[in-house]
């Protein structure tokens, strides 16, 4: 039998702790490197960007800085005409959208015609208590994303092979907003399919942030965050699969809530015909106040565990509050100081608001992004038929050979995922069911019924356009939640030093939605929210 000796037991320590002080060592080297390396990119597109940044004009109407809860209930007491109120923000969107390049489609004598009838009715003998119940957001503009089902619009996804095709139907949550009285005046960019971080493809062209037009306004609900946060629109319906509500929202300034899982109806979002699927996808709302997120999430959602919640009041005081300040994973950019210290203040406010918060760290959120692909694997989808409108099937050699021949009808993006599903190895399914399960089981015990996370939204703010072909892997820091499906919402924190938009992100348990709502109310009051951008 073999025994250890004192010696060989000093020396198996000694040896653990040269592994430990290797790795510790290694890991500062690559994230030195990979600070080097984002450098490289920000010099070399900031020489090439120099001189031509602009941002939108400033507002001209304050009736555009109103939140859709108070314009709703300006309608409804005659204070102002819905007629007014569209013509306004559909004269806003014409000013902004030769700069931005959101609009993709509209309908903006058929809003002002449906803005007529609902001053017609308005000016009826009608219970003006049951409307605010029946209609909440009667004669209030709104917008959504192209991939979103409208009846009559244009719905191409983002795709060559789909160009020109209209809807003859509305999404279900589409019809869901429509029925609570909101008047839709136009459809916005995405990215091709959805699958991007920037809202650019081959259809409608790229998309610009409208707080310096040299950069990105995120991807896929990009068009609908760029256009609330230019004044626009009060509010906008997006979805969201890997952060696309809440990367647009933090690019954009705006809050972007992603719901709890099967909370609202997918029929009708991108190319989906059912309404309820075990998917990481969400539909939810944009907007620039904190107060229009709760009421419109309820007419979004028919969930009766959601919604059984979303009226339960809050103390802020008494949450518990956990907060984790990077991803961990060594391939994401370093958090930049602007981004610390936004979050660093957050963090401190909730230490004297609520008396602690406590420091932790999701074991395997280093893995999002393979968490991620590999979920995003199991979603009922065939990448390669949709990609082709689900009329023929296409693979990664054949759109190289289509690219260096000019004959792609995809983007550089949808080849890369092409390639990604060719030539990459997959993850095996118990990995990553035991990692995303051991995660959740890890978080949700210490969040409860009364707890939030506080989470870093992105290392840094909106890119310039092209350069998150160099980075992709930044927006694991979105695609986290999607996988743990659970509610998280993107709040605006004003802006850097830059100029652009800065913010946080806060997660709950399932169908805790309320909470999150909560804190992003209680941030805007603290520290400013949305900020227009001019």
């Amino acid at each position: 039998m073999c025994t250890f000796t004192p010696q060989k037991e000093e020396s198996n320590s000694l040896l653990k702790q040269f592994k430990k002080l290797l790795v510790s060592f290694l890991s500062c080297f690559i994230v030195q490197v990979h600070c080097i390396f984002d450098s490289i990119i920000n010099f070399i597109f900031g020489i090439y960007y120099h001189g031509k940044d602009k941002k939108v004009s400033p507002i001209d109407d304050k009736l555009l800085l109103e939140s859709a809860v108070d314009l709703a209930e300006k309608i409804r007491k005659k204070e102002i005409s819905s007629e007014l109120v569209v013509s306004t923000f559909i004269e806003r969107c014409k000013k902004v959208n030769g700069l931005l390049n959101v609009i993709v489609d509209e309908r903006y004598h058929q809003a002002i015609e449906e803005a007529k009838n609902v001053d017609k009715i308005l000016a009826s003998d009608i219970d003006i208590d049951k409307l605010k119940l029946e209609k909440p957001f009667l004669g209030v503009p709104f917008t959504t994303k192209e991939s979103n089902e409208v009846q009559g619009l244009l719905h191409s996804v983002g795709m060559m092979a789909r160009k020109g095709y209209r809807s003859t139907e509305d999404a279900t949550v589409v019809g869901y907003i429509k029925d609570a009285g909101a008047i839709i005046i136009a459809k916005t960019n995405i990215p091709e399919l959805n699958l991007w971080v920037e809202s650019r493809n081959l259809v409608y062209g790229q998309s610009n942030n409208p707080y310096n037009t040299t950069r990105t306004v995120g991807g896929s609900s990009g068009g609908d965050a760029a256009i609330t946060a230019a004044c626009g629109v009060p509010f906008a319906l997006g979805s969201d699969i890997g952060g696309s509500i809440r990367m647009p929202a933090f690019f954009n300034g705006v809050f972007g809530l992603k719901p709890s899982a099967k909370s609202t109806p997918m029929k009708g979002i991108g190319l989906r015909s059912v309404d309820f699927t075990d998917s990481m996808a969400e539909a939810g709302p944009i907007c620039k106040h904190a107060k229009d997120l709760l009421p419109l999430l309820k007419i979004m959602t028919k969930n009766a565990d959601l919604k059984k919640n979303l009226d339960l009041p809050v103390d802020v005081k008494q949450l518990k509050i956990f907060y984790q300040e990077s991803l961990g994973d060594l391939r994401v950019s370093k958090i930049t100081d602007d981004t610390r210290n936004t979050f660093t203040k957050v963090v401190r406010h909730f230490k004297n608001l609520t008396g602690s918060v406590q420091k932790i760290k999701l074991p395997g959120s280093e893995y999002s992004f393979r968490l991620w692909r590999y979920w995003m694997s199991q979603e009922q989808a065939d990448f390669k038929s949709d990609i082709m409108n689900r009329k023929s099937r296409t693979s990664a050699t054949n759109e190289i050979i289509n690219l260096v021949t000019n004959k792609s009808n995809i983007t550089l993006a949808a080849i890369l995922k092409l390639i990604d599903e060719d030539f990459f190895p997959k993850d095996s399914k118990s990995w990553a069911d035991s990692v995303t399960n051991n995660m959740k089981k890890y978080l949700l015990e210490k969040l409860g019924d009364d707890g939030v996370l506080l989470f870093p939204s992105s290392p840094f703010s909106a890119s310039y356009h092209y350069s998150y072909f160099f980075r992709p892997y930044n927006f694991g820091y979105w695609a986290l939640f999607n996988v743990l499906k659970l509610p998280t919402c993107q709040i605006p924190l004003g802006l850097g030093e830059d100029g652009l938009p800065v913010g946080i992100q806060v997660i709950a348990a399932p169908y805790h939605d309320h909470l999150c709502i909560a804190v992003a109310q209680e941030l805007e009051k603290s520290f400013g929210g949305w900020v227009p951008p001019s």
